[in-house]
């Protein structure tokens, strides 16, 4: 049986430095839709492996791999990203007040656990799977905290973008605490029943 642990701030924020070189990746954002889609599909494999409880170093790019994955997810993501624009702007037309206070609310609680669990399955029915909230709704004062680190760590990586290492550091470590509330709290105990 594996036990998923909890990630510290620090262990996060050393974690794109264990293997420097690989922080050269981030220059694919430089390079528009191809090298967009390579990151995404390296993300959604990197993602994978923090689900699992995996911080060793970030994992090698494989180009065509990559893309192929990266090509395959942001197809399949479509369908929710223009469910998600219509409630926004249904939710906006009523009031813009309350667009943005539902915006908020998605993006706090809904979307990262979605996105986690889509990236998981790869389907497009688990961007859908709402039951899998019920894991924030047990745990959310661990999910708070999970998304204040998350957070913390995407500041600490916005200033140090100052001397461009924050860019790539932030596309290395992209939802690391968010993957492991998912593999604590959801992954590891459909291991454990």
């Amino acid at each position: 049986m594996i036990i998923i642990k909890i990630i510290n701030l620090l262990e996060a924020f050393k974690y794109p430095f264990k293997a420097p070189k690989k922080l050269l990746y981030g220059l694919l954002l430089l390079v528009p839709i191809f090298g967009w889609l390579v990151l995404l599909g390296y993300i959604v494999k990197l993602i994978n492996e923090f689900v699992d409880g995996r911080y060793d170093e970030p994992i090698d790019l494989y180009l065509i791999e990559d893309l192929k994955l990266g090509i395959s997810i942001f197809l399949k993501a479509l369908p929710f990203y223009i469910a998600y624009s219509i409630v926004i702007f249904v939710a906006t037309y009523v009031s813009e007040t309350l667009g943005h206070l539902i915006a908020f609310l998605l993006a706090f609680f809904v979307i990262p656990m979605l996105m986690i669990n889509f990236f998981r399955k790869q389907t497009i029915e688990s961007f859908f799977e709402f039951y899998i909230l019920n894991v924030v709704k047990d745990n959310i004062r661990d999910y708070i905290v999970t998304v204040l680190k998350q957070s913390a760590l995407e500041i600490v990586f916005a200033i140090l973008s100052i001397v461009l290492i924050g860019i790539p550091a932030t596309i290395l470590t992209s939802s690391i605490f968010i993957a492991n509330f998912y593999g604590r709290c959801v992954e590891q105990k459909r291991i454990l029943t």
